[in-house]
């Protein structure tokens, strides 16, 4: 199945043909907020009416020169901006392989020096997402040396990598604003977590740590259970609903987004947008076949509520 949807991601036509297919088309544009700015910001508009706050990403392919990396820059500093001139309550979020990480890290903040810069002169938060085990120790190094000049930046922590609990030791020290998933890679059993009880726990006990050290985590599952979890946990140590967010995926379980915002907690729905709308749907499901289902059981258990 990985295999399947690697091949359909490199299918460009197909981008095309869905584009036309009333389903399909209907199906992506649902998860996906468009493929222009405009497009997005009229969808964070949206998000922020109903009481949530959003984080806007920028979808894009690993990149592997400078100039390519130097356009995906421009195009979160064309966000920033948007964000600011609109008075949205978003942040963005961005991978650092799209901002030529793989050119090293020193090219790689030299490229994103234009973004942070954006950020702080908009006061805008800049989440560094997590990819492959192998980008982990590089990723949290850009945090750590952005986060030394003083620039508002924070990373993503996969609860199903054994090396979590340590790097969530050192984040929390520091009160580093942290985003927690659960992990969508296909990673070995050696590195990390495969069985889904040891995964939830993993999740939670980092959740708790952040919380404890009053980090601001953003706690991003669908997992009702991870959720209830969290809230028991902050209730009975009376953390309040002002130290944390949960966080969404845009599209995805909207009655459990709006649970959450009628109970008075804080949300943020993650909204990506752009052209390459495509292999980012398809590599969600090469990472994770699974992926599939959870759109099934989302947009089936939405219709039940």
């Amino acid at each position: 199945m990985r295999i399947f949807f690697v091949w359909l991601s490199h299918r460009r036509w197909m981008a095309r043909l869905a584009l036309r297919t009333p389903f399909v088309n209907r199906v992506a544009l649902r998860f996906v907020a468009g493929t222009t700015l405009e497009q997005a910001v009229e969808a964070v508009r949206a998000v922020n009416a109903r009481g949530a706050s959003a984080t806007l990403d920028v979808l894009g392919e690993s990149v592997h020169d400078r100039r390519a990396a130097d356009a995906a820059a421009a195009a979160y500093v064309a966000t920033i901006e948007r964000i600011a001139a609109e008075g949205l309550d978003a942040n963005v979020s961005l991978k650092l392989t799209q901002m030529g990480l793989d050119l090293g890290v020193d090219e790689c903040l030299a490229v994103l020096q234009s973004v942070v810069e954006a950020g702080r002169r908009h006061r805008i938060f800049v989440r560094v997402d997590m990819e492959g085990s192998p980008y982990t120790d590089r990723t949290l190094e850009v945090v750590r040396r952005l986060r030394g000049e003083g620039f508002d930046v924070g990373p993503v922590v996969q609860a199903y990598l054994r090396r979590s609990e340590a790097d969530v030791e050192t984040l929390a020290a520091d009160r580093v604003r942290t985003r927690v998933c659960k992990g969508a890679y296909a990673e070995p059993e050696s590195l990390a977590y495969h069985d889904r009880t040891e995964i939830n726990r993993s999740f939670v006990a980092l959740c708790e740590r952040l919380l404890e050290a009053d980090a601001y985590p953003g706690i991003a599952t669908h997992d009702p259970e991870m959720l209830e979890a969290v809230k028991t946990y902050a209730r009975e140590h009376g953390i309040a609903t002002e130290r944390y967010e949960f966080q969404l995926l845009y599209g995805i379980r909207r009655d459990l987004q709006d649970g959450l915002l009628a109970d008075g907690y804080r949300l943020r729905v993650y909204v990506p947008y752009g052209t390459e709308w495509w292999p980012y749907f398809m590599r969600r499901f090469a990472e994770r076949p699974a992926n599939v289902m959870f759109i099934v059981r989302s947009l089936f258990g939405e219709r039940r509520q």
